[in-house]
C-alpha cells in the first residue's frame, strides 16, 4: 500500500493506493496554512477508517512543488519521517505533473498551474512527446495576465485558479481559453498516488537524503508562508 501526501498549496490532500484495489481512500481539503497541525491527524484517521496501519505501507509519495515554500516542507518532512521510521520507499512527484496527469488524453494543449502568491502562478505547458506526457518547457512564474499573453492557440487550463483569474483568462483569451469547472480542474491526491504507484512497481524510488522541494525562487518571507 502507498500513502500519498500533498501540501503544495492551501489545497492539501492525502490518499491510499495499492495494485489490487487501486485508489482505496482519498481526502482533499482547503487548509488555511494549517498543514502542520492537520496533516498527520488526517493520515491517522484515514488509516483507521481503512483498517490499516503504518505496517501495511510499502511506500510513501509526496508532491514536490512548485508551491508554498512552507507547505511543501510539511509534506516532505512527514514523508521522509515515515519512510525512515518504517523502511518505506520514498517517491517524489512534481506538483504540476499531478495537475496535468488526468488531462493526458486531451486533444488541446494543456497548461497546468498552481498558485504562487502575490498575484502570480507557477505554470508549464504539457503535451505528449518522445518522453510521453510531460512538460514541454521549463516551469514559468508569471501573473495571470502575463500567462495569457503567452498563449496563441486554444488551450486547456488545469489547476487552482481563483474566480478573478478565470475571468482574466476568459477576457484576455476569449475562445482560446478552455476553462474546466473548478471540481474537474482541482489537483487530487489520488492522482499523485497513482502516478507514484507506477514508479514504485517499476522499482523506482528517490533518495531520502537528497530529495528536495522544487522552488522557482527563494521567497522574501518564508516564515509567512510565502509561495515559490
Amino acid at each position: 500500500m502507498l500513502l500519498a501526501l500533498d501540501t503544495s498549496t492551501c489545497l492539501a490532500g492525502i490518499a491510499l493506493y495499492d495494485g489490487v484495489r487501486g485508489l482505496i481512500a482519498e481526502q482533499n481539503w482547503h487548509s488555511a496554512n494549517r498543514h502542520t497541525v492537520e496533516l498527520i491527524p488526517r493520515v491517522a484517521e484515514m488509516l483507521a477508517q481503512t483498517d490499516a496501519t503504518a505496517a501495511d505501507l510499502r511506500a510513501v509519495a509526496v508532491a514536490l512543488g512548485p508551491g508554498s515554500f512552507t507547505g511543501l516542507r510539511v509534506a516532505l518532512a512527514a514523508a521522509k519521517g515515515l519512510a525512515l521510521a518504517n523502511g518505506l520507499a520514498l517517491l517524489g512527484v512534481p506538483t504540476l505533473d499531478v495537475v496535468a496527469y488526468p488531462h493526458s488524453r486531451q486533444p488541446l494543449p494543456v497548461i497546468a498551474v498552481v498558485p504562487a502568491g502575490r498575484g502570480r502562478v507557477c505554470w508549464a505547458p504539457y503535451a505528449a512527446g518522445p518522453a510521453g506526457w510531460a512538460p514541454q518547457a521549463p516551469y514559468g512564474l508569471a501573473t495571470v495576465t502575463g500567462l495569457a499573453e503567452s498563449v496563441d492557440r486554444p488551450t486547456l487550463f488545469a489547476g487552482e485558479l481563483a474566480a478573478a483569474d478565470r475571468a482574466t483568462l476568459a477576457e484576455r483569451l476569449g475562445e482560446r481559453a478552455h476553462l474546466l469547472p473548478p471540481a474537474l480542474a482541482v489537483r487530487r491526491a489520488g492522482y499523485l498516488a497513482e502516478m507514484a504507484w507506477g514508479r514504485f512497481v517499476a522499482g523506482q524510488a528517490d533518495d531520502l537524503a537528497t530529495l528536495n522541494p522544487i522552488y522557482l525562487h527563494e521567497p522574501a518571507a518564508p516564515a509567512g508562508g510565502g509561495m515559490a
